[in-house]
């Protein structure tokens, strides 16, 4: 029997294949664009976004058109739910829940739009306390209101080698950008009212990395948490990461470690560290 409410996100939800199999849950796929062809998110890996920005090979990303979510909606309908609620990353960062909700319009089923405010697991960790919701049979406001209870305390943090990426894609502003590569700095960055601001700089990068898990624990504090680290083509210092986490925050249901896809790649660059702290 199909759960009375979907959920539906986006791929930078950086969810698992069993986690939407498990879950009446769909996920809209973002497009990146490598040297003008375009691609769904998940259809490359990320180390391939990754050797095209390391050649200067054009990268860009584009949202789903809003036909796109009308279409998944109507499906969801189709296979017997009565309603939806969409759930997708900020809005300052990407126009995907401007498409949601002009699709929605379209929906035969009433839809609820959500902007997380976040990306990565900042988005997976809400969707996936929606969709459990959606699967013990709540109602669309209950499902809605799992998804923004588990929001609320999100906090993201993340390194990356050089601001230059995100300049690029317009996701920081140039002169930001510009002061990080003249001081030779390796910038530490959080996400605050759905934006990518600067949060501290640091000489080296062993320090900064350092400085991210101590940022980390700090914001953990000794409430239960949900952690997740993510990293871009940077597997091996990403699980020393994790492992630091995990010694240092006994009260972690587990740490979750994945590479970025290749939508937020794009726009990172090779060497992404990121700690998602998601307090219950």
């Amino acid at each position: 029997m199909s759960a009375r409410v979907h959920v539906v996100t986006d791929s930078t939800a950086g969810l698992s294949r069993h986690e939407v199999l498990r879950l009446p849950l769909t996920v809209v796929p973002v497009q990146v664009v490598i040297g003008g062809t375009s691609y769904d998110d998940g259809a490359t890996s990320a180390d391939a976004v990754a050797e095209a920005l390391k050649t200067f090979t054009p990268v860009s990303t584009s949202r789903p058109a809003p036909q796109t979510f009308a279409d998944t909606y109507a499906a969801c309908a189709a296979a017997g739910a009565e309603s939806v609620v969409s759930i997708h990353l900020s809005g300052e960062m990407s126009g995907t829940v401007e498409s949601a909700m002009i699709g929605a319009k379209e929906s035969p089923i009433p839809v609820r739009v959500i902007d997380s405010r976040s990306i990565a697991m900042g988005l997976g960790f809400p969707v996936l306390a929606a969709a459990e919701a959606a699967a013990k049979g709540e109602n669309q406001a209950a499902v809605e209101a799992a998804a923004r209870v588990r929001m609320a305390p999100i906090s993201a943090y993340f390194y990356v080698d050089t601001l230059e990426y995100l300049r690029r894609g317009g996701r920081i502003g140039a002169a930001q950008a510009l002061l990080g590569t003249a001081l030779a700095v390796k910038p530490l960055l959080t996400i605050s009212s759905g934006r990518i601001v600067p949060l501290e700089k640091v000489r080296t990068s062993s320090r900064a990395i350092a400085r991210l898990a101590d940022i980390a624990v700090q914001r953990a504090g000794d409430m239960p948490v949900q952690v997740a680290v993510h990293h871009l083509a940077n597997l091996e210092k990403a699980q020393t990461l994790a492992d630091n986490l995990a010694d240092r925050l006994p009260q972690t249901e587990e740490i979750v470690l994945r590479e970025v896809g290749a939508v937020i790649g794009a726009h990172v660059g090779p060497g992404l560290l990121a700690v998602v702290i998601a307090p219950h």
